[in-house]
């Protein structure tokens, strides 16, 4: 082999170096630009000033919100409805269910959801911030919280709801109203509320 053939060689191998080097740095960037927008949703949260994490609810919490909405009719909003599942469960009887979720990918998973199980047309599903939602037309409430923000909720609750309104608090009790009904034990603990207002 001459000296020419080792030289273009040598110059080809150095010529594949950047182009390798732009197409793993493409893909790098890809992957975290897709991950950031996967992810972003799930930790946003942390950064506002209360955190709501999505914990999905157990199969007895659903039957104690269910049994806390006994001998109700109307309409269910379920604050910050995660995957969908109590806004499904309140359709399935006979509740006209709202969903309020602020994360992107579990709004469109519960809107996904509820078409494949047949209830698209007794639910609908929001991205929307809690706080900003306007709750006064709805007969009945469910809300996840997280003990820091029940105060705030209870302010909420108080302003927007209707006088005959229920609200079910599930996880954390409302720190000054009174429960009408405790249903439930541990974290499956559910608090039932008549929203009486003078």
């Amino acid at each position: 082999m001459d000296i020419l053939s080792i030289s273009a060689n040598n110059q080809e191998k150095a010529a594949i170096k950047p182009i390798a080097g732009k197409i793993l740095l493409g893909v790098t960037g890809g992957l975290a630009i897709g991950l950031t927008a996967i992810f972003a949703p799930f930790v946003s949260p942390a950064l506002r000033k209360f955190c709501l994490p999505y914990i999905p609810a157990t199969n007895e919490q659903i039957k104690n919100i269910l049994n806390g909405l006994k001998g109700r009719t109307g309409t269910v909003l379920d604050l910050g409805s995660g995957d969908g599942r109590i806004v499904l469960h309140a359709a399935k009887n006979k509740f006209i269910s709202h969903g309020v979720e602020l994360n992107p990918w579990l709004v469109a998973y519960s809107k996904f959801d509820a078409f494949r199980k047949g209830l698209s047309d007794k639910t609908k599903f929001y991205r929307k911030d809690l706080w900003k939602y306007d709750i006064s037309k709805y007969d009945n409430v469910v809300i996840f919280g997280v003990e820091q923000m029940m105060g705030d909720l209870e302010k909420k609750i108080l302003k927007e709801c209707k006088s005959d309104c229920k609200i079910i608090a599930c996880r954390f009790p409302l720190p000054n109203m009174v429960p009408s009904t405790v249903i439930g034990h541990g974290i499956d603990t559910v608090w039932v509320y008549d929203c009486k207002k003078s």
